[in-house]
């Protein structure tokens, strides 16, 4: 047995070895926190400085100096990130990671961002393109100093490829692509639903909600009543059975920011909060930095979220303006109906035939052979996938593949110095379209959109596919800054914003619906700033944290008052539905199961209530969250009247409807988790922050994934948090006092799992605490020299 025994060990002190080499390989790909490092192009010395959680200070004899030593961090804790974001926009992930990418990289082809981001630097102002190349060498220099490459790469069996200019302003579509990803499905559905039903029904349906409205200019909607005659088959009959029937109460589950001016914070100074929404996943969005350097204009100070693979603070403070972002959620694509000649070559604009215009995009896929495909351009824009039934071809016009949507200059909020230069530098922006607020160290707040705003021509309806073939409907170029929107010192006091309708009048039909929220979670913030007269960051931050569920009372009412008679719960065993529903639906907490019921009997309800119509999206391809439709609005008012002639013709009565609902949506939550005391809100409502290669690889995700546990927080409500997305950043600053802000992001700095800052804010973030809005004592400092 001693030969056995020899080769027990032997095999051991093997693994023993392939696990050291493996760990020392991994320990090589570690950003370097401390001594020197040469880097070229740098003009000086430029000192990097980390505190314990890997919050980030550059400080740089230049503004180019920042974005060489910002570049090279970005690089050394976050390439594979950078990667993932410029292969998405650019349809390049399959050259990654292979074929199964392919379907994902045809659609994105579509838009041709990288042709256009190569065209588009040739465009830009000299300092924009002087901070871009600053920032491409530094990314470069960044990853050349790492030993060993990232360890996703190692997995992947491939090599990181170098970053060039066009990259970075990949990253910023891949913005475009999260922020205004309906790329005109909703406006073809909606097109699909103006034909398949009268128009009163129509105007019904697609209501902007009257029920939950909080405009920044208090303006009102008016209710569109219940069309006194019966709903239309469409509504009523299941002809296709929908395989996704899932409702959306808006095209983003949530951004917030809001401001105090200097009237209601404490010390008599502007305070701003923000807390943008997006799909949680490891590593985060954001990255933490400060930012300091000199010029002629003198000192620059600057602090707050970075985003990794551009050179530009993104949100944050720089001592006399502080900003932050929600996505406007508005219309800033249009849809045109192509009128082809009877070849399918060419097209008719300005009462001219002009020719389809075929690019081929090649597609590179790891270990396989490349492939081709054609995208057709017309003047407008490229056309799109979509077709009517008729076989009637679309064309996507879209801010995003216009020069005028993407540019650097964001770069200038860096050095505004009070609210109306910030407002001023807004229009133009290139970037999505977003709500901008900003609040100034004088102690004044305002709003604007920031990013490029189409004029349009002759657009009467921006809701549906048009016709603009004779030339007198168009996008006369941009808006100016005197021509965008915009509230500037409040008599309030007070703004906000939350994807819903910012305004009414002129200025609401200049932004037109892009999917706006209903308003309940808008409002939920206007109601919790007007409650007292006094704000300081921790006043602010306990409105982000606000979880009470007071959209959802009136669905709770219902149940307590119309749906779980006693007949009811005797006859189907309802006791101890109707008990958690009466004690525990007030708030979004993780351990409430009533708020779990309540929530689940209403998606259910609308579900029954809005099958039919899915079914006959899905029949041309489409779903029923395309369309520019709040099912909250329409559906509240049918089961409010109840009428026969309205109910859909799987159910005899309303009461069944609802009754159904009710025992569904049990039985569904019962299957899924053993019994009905187990299904808490937490239970279904998990963070969700999983790294990209878990998926692949799930014997790795304990160690790639952050931890996960039950969460505060829903869709209609401050603190938004719905299966996988939630607050990106916290953030709550007043300018001049950045000493007082907060300043957390889910997961930590570095996207390395041996990192010690691959968590460092994790913990915060699940607690809802608040983490300085600054850096903290230094722990490693790094000096990169020319």
């Amino acid at each position: 047995m001693k030969w056995l025994k020899r080769i027990l060990i032997g095999l051991l002190a093997l693994v023993l070895l392939l696990a050291l080499a493996i760990w020392l390989t991994l320990r090589s790909s570690l950003a370097q926190l401390d001594g020197e490092r040469a880097v070229p192009a740098l003009s000086a010395p430029t000192e990097l400085q980390r505190d314990a959680r890997g919050y980030l200070t550059i400080t740089a004899e230049s503004r180019l100096d920042v974005a060489r030593a910002l570049g090279f961090v970005h690089a050394q804790e976050r390439f594979f990130q950078m990667d993932l974001m410029r292969r998405n926009a650019a349809g390049e992930l399959s050259a990654l990671v292979g074929a199964k990418a392919l379907p994902l990289d045809k659609s994105r082809r579509l838009h041709r961002f990288r042709h256009r981001a190569e065209a588009g630097i040739a465009a830009l102002p000299a300092d924009e393109r002087a901070l871009l190349d600053a920032y491409v060498s530094g990314v470069n220099a960044g990853l050349a100093g790492l030993s060993a490459r990232p360890p996703e790469y190692l997995l992947l069996r491939q090599q990181p490829q170098p970053w060039v200019a066009a990259d970075t302003v990949l990253v910023a579509y891949g913005m475009y692509l999260d922020l205004q990803g309906s790329q005109g499905r909703d406006d073809v559905a909606t097109g699909l639903l103006r034909e398949a039903v009268p128009e009163d029904w129509y105007a019904f349906l697609t209501q902007h909600s009257a029920d939950w409205q909080a405009a920044m200019d208090d303006s009102r909607m008016t209710v569109v009543p219940l069309p006194a005659g019966p709903s239309p088959a469409t509504l009523r009959a299941v002809k296709t059975a929908c395989s996704d029937c899932s409702l959306r109460d808006a095209r983003d589950i949530g951004s917030n920011n809001f401001a105090v001016a200097a009237a209601h914070g404490a010390a008599g100074r502007a305070i701003l909060a923000d807390d943008m929404h997006l799909g949680l996943r490891s590593p985060g969005t954001w990255f933490k930095a400060r930012m300091k350097w000199k010029d002629t204009a003198g000192s620059h100070d600057v602090a707050g979220v970075t985003l990794p693979g551009a050179p530009l603070l993104v949100v944050g403070s720089n001592g006399h303006v502080a900003w932050g972002f929600t996505n406007t959620t508005s219309d800033w694509a249009d849809v045109v109906a192509l009128k082809l000649n009877a070849a399918g070559t060419h097209y008719l604009a300005g009462g001219v035939e002009k020719p389809l215009q075929r690019a081929v995009e090649r597609i590179e896929i790891a270990g396989e052979p490349a492939v081709d495909h054609v995208v057709l351009e017309s003047e407008w824009g490229p056309v799109m996938p979509q077709k009517a039934p008729s076989g009637q071809a679309y064309v996507l016009r879209w801010v995003a593949h216009d020069r005028e949507g993407m540019n650097l200059r964001l770069m200038h909020m860096e050095t505004a110095g009070n609210v109306d230069e910030a407002v001023q530098l807004a229009a133009g922006a290139g970037m999505p379209a977003q709500n901008l607020l900003v609040a100034d160290a004088g102690g004044r707040i305002a709003w604007t959109v920031i990013g490029a705003m189409p004029r349009r021509v002759g657009v009467e309806d921006m809701d549906r596919p048009q016709d603009w073939s004779d030339g007198r409907s168009r996008w006369q170029g941009y808006l100016g800054a005197a021509e965008q929107p915009r509230i500037v010192d409040p008599a309030d006091g007070r703004l906000w914003t939350a994807n819903s309708r910012m305004v009414g009048g002129d200025a609401m039909k200049l932004v037109g619906n892009g999917g706006w929220d209903l308003g309940a979670r808008a409002q939920q913030i206007r109601d919790g700033l007007r409650a007292q007269d006094k704000f300081d960051e921790a006043g602010l931050h306990a409105i982000q944290l606000d979880h009470r569920a007071l959209f959802h009372q009136r669905w709770r009412q219902l149940l307590q008052q119309q749906v779980l008679t006693p007949d009811f719960v005797a006859a189907n065993g309802l006791a101890d539905y109707r008990a958690e529903v009466d004690k525990s639906a007030d708030a979004a907490r993780p351990d409430a199961v009533g708020y779990l019921l309540v929530r689940s009997f209403r998606l259910q309800a609308l579900k029954s209530l809005f099958d039919p119509l899915a079914g006959l999206l899905e029949a041309q391809g489409l779903k029923l969250s395309d369309l520019k439709l709040v099912p909250e609005t329409p559906g509240w008012a049918l089961i409010q009247a109840a009428r026969p002639d309205t109910l859909p013709a799987a159910f005899k009565s309303w009461p069944e409807l609802l009754q159904r609902a009710v025992l569904d949506s049990r039985k569904e939550l019962v299957d899924k988790y053993g019994s009905l005391a187990a299904a808490t809100w937490g239970a279904d409502n998990t963070t969700s922050m999983r790294h990209p290669l878990s998926l692949a690889v799930p014997a790795l995700a304990g160690w790639l994934d952050q931890a996960s546990q039950g969460m505060a927080g829903d869709s209609h409500m401050p603190r938004v948090h719905n299966h996988g997305h939630g607050q990106s950043e916290r953030m709550v600053v007043s300018p001049g006092h950045e000493e007082s802000g907060i300043l957390v992001i889910p997961g930590g700095q570095s996207g390395h799992p041996m990192s010690p800052f691959y968590r460092g804010d994790h913990a915060a973030w699940l607690a809802g605490e608040a983490l300085p809005f600054l850096p903290g004592e230094t722990v490693h400092r790094l000096v990169l020299r020319p």
